[in-house]
């Protein structure tokens, strides 16, 4: 496939990248500073050197692509951030402009509470977390609004907490649905899941979670 991601330089978007390597896609990166980009002595990706929320960087190199992967993130916990919402409006109307239909982005398990989830827990995720990364998970729920009311093929992803740990492969999903104690997922495993549900017509269009 012709894959298009945004975010290769994060955690989890570098392990994309270079799992879409292994497994022969053609990809194409768009970077701020394509100087992150870290591939080994694999094939080198084509390289866009843009910024997702200037369009006019990147909108040429969208057409022909099978699906639009989103790894965007943003480290600032202390000021309001619009990289994924509006990150998200401009990739939907390049990608509308284009003809390109599979959008799948990463968000996380902790804009919400599950039902059943332990007091402590719950106290936790309300109280630290919540707080914590406010900024980021008010323009994440923004996003999610965003994509889901797009005419995309589109999967929201929202992983709980990431580690950098090895890939396990034995992940759980639910679509549509909140998991069951949830636990610490590696960025490799996303980066899995993301890979192999590319075409996968079940999770379209839906929220889904993945766990450990």
């Amino acid at each position: 496939m012709k894959l298009l991601i945004f975010g290769a330089t994060g955690g989890t978007g570098a392990h994309l990248l270079t799992r879409a390597l292994d497994d022969g896609h053609a990809v194409t990166v768009v970077a701020r500073d394509p100087g992150k980009i870290a591939v080994g002595d694999r094939a080198w990706p084509t390289v866009i050197t843009g910024d997702v929320l200037e369009p006019l960087t990147w909108r040429a190199a969208v057409g022909g692509h099978d699906a639009v992967l989103s790894c965007l993130g943003s480290t600032d916990r202390k000021h309001p951030t619009t990289v994924y919402s509006q990150g998200a409006t401009n990739i939907i109307d390049v990608m509308g402009r284009a003809g390109v239909r599979r959008l799948m982005c990463l968000s996380s398990a902790g804009l919400d509470i599950p039902p059943g989830t332990p007091l402590p827990q719950r106290l936790v995720t309300r109280l630290v977390i919540q707080r914590l990364y406010r900024h980021g998970y008010t323009d994440m729920r923004a996003m999610e609004n965003i994509v889901a009311a797009s005419d995309t093929d589109w999967t929201i992803i929202r992983p709980p907490m990431l580690t950098n740990g090895p890939p396990i492969g034995n992940y759980r999903a639910a679509a549509n649905a909140h998991l069951s104690k949830p636990k610490a997922i590696s960025r490799a495993d996303l980066a899995d899941y993301l890979l192999t549900h590319i075409g996968d017509r079940e999770s379209w269009p839906k929220t889904v979670e993945v766990s450990s």
